[in-house]
């Protein structure tokens, strides 16, 4: 064997069933690879189980809330524990989608229109007079798509905020931009072939688009010119270096019937399923599943030793 490797999976947010299903793809590959591995939910016996199995690194699989925004980066950080993926500023800001937003106009990157929405004052807020409907209204700091709708009516915007205020503090509301979503990877400072997504039966890439089977069709590399495609790889670079990102991340981006691009996000720990992008954005490039799983490993393992020589 190689060595020990704890895979930390599941958890408390909404994306649980996402995260294990992830966490169970890196099990199998990293298995393959010779490691002896074990897998660990993130809830309260987290770090008693974590020291009893005394591994070199923990690969994170979590997803959403508690695992990718730089909750679990901070205690495996408190522990001296190496782990893959982006470090605790670059999740916190990563999983806030205002604080994005804000990065990103403020380096002049395009991104939609937006305003951010509060329940804790117990009343719902009113329809943005700045915005424009329909509106794409989102929670502040999920990923997966979960919570998202596009608001066309005020009717419609009424339910929504009934219905998001039941679990959540912050909502942001952005301006629905009309056109071809796309998403691009990074993989160590190089960015990946661009995937075009094309949801099957859904208005928009949601939830279900992206999990169900047969939710929708991805084309990577995406059937578009070399200067779009450029264009996009550029920003996602930008977005990642931006945020202060490291070993991969995946940006999210819609494009106009005339060709101008917008940002929506960037996922600071993009799922590694059967049916998630980046796995397939790096196949395209030449590199298989279990590749990228050992790179993302020999990444961490270093940035361990090299804490190691510094201490």
């Amino acid at each position: 064997m190689k060595g020990r490797i704890v895979v930390v999976m599941g958890g408390p947010s909404s994306e649980r069933e996402v995260s294990i299903a992830t966490g169970n793809g890196v099990m199998r590959a990293l298995e393959r690879l010779g490691y002896e591995v074990r897998s660990l939910d993130f809830d309260a016996r987290f770090v008693d189980a974590l020291r009893e199995f005394a591994p070199e690194l923990v690969f994170n699989a979590l997803h959403g809330p508690g695992g990718e925004d730089g909750t679990i980066q901070g205690i495996l950080e408190w522990m001296g524990m190496p782990y893959t993926g982006s470090d605790v500023r670059g999740c916190a800001l990563a999983m806030d989608k205002h604080l994005t937003k804000k990065l990103l106009s403020a380096e002049g990157l395009p991104t939609p229109a937006w305003d951010t929405f509060d329940f804790e004052g117990g009343t719902l807020p009113l329809l943005p007079g700045s915005l424009n409907l329909p509106l794409v209204v989102k929670p502040r700091n999920e990923g997966s798509s979960t919570g998202v709708r596009i608001v066309h009516t005020h009717e419609e915007w009424s339910r929504a905020m009934i219905e998001l205020s039941e679990a959540r503090s912050s909502i942001l509301a952005e301006e629905f931009i009309a056109g071809r979503e796309f998403s691009c990877g990074v993989l160590f400072e190089q960015a990946l072939p661009v995937v075009e997504i094309l949801p099957q039966g859904h208005e928009f890439y949601t939830f279900d688009a992206k999990y169900a089977a047969g939710g929708s069709r991805h084309e990577v590399p995406a059937q578009i010119d070399s200067d779009l495609s450029q264009r996009l790889q550029m920003l996602a670079l930008s977005t990642h270096r931006l945020i202060g990102l490291r070993d991969y991340s995946r940006t999210d981006i819609i494009v106009t019937r005339e060709g101008r691009p917008y940002i929506l996000e960037i996922n600071a720990l993009p799922g590694l399923t059967p049916a998630s992008l980046l796995p397939e954005e790096c196949a395209a490039s030449g590199v298989a599943y279990d590749e990228l799983i050992a790179r993302l490993v020999r990444a961490a393992l270093d940035r361990g030793r090299t804490l190691v020589d510094v201490g």
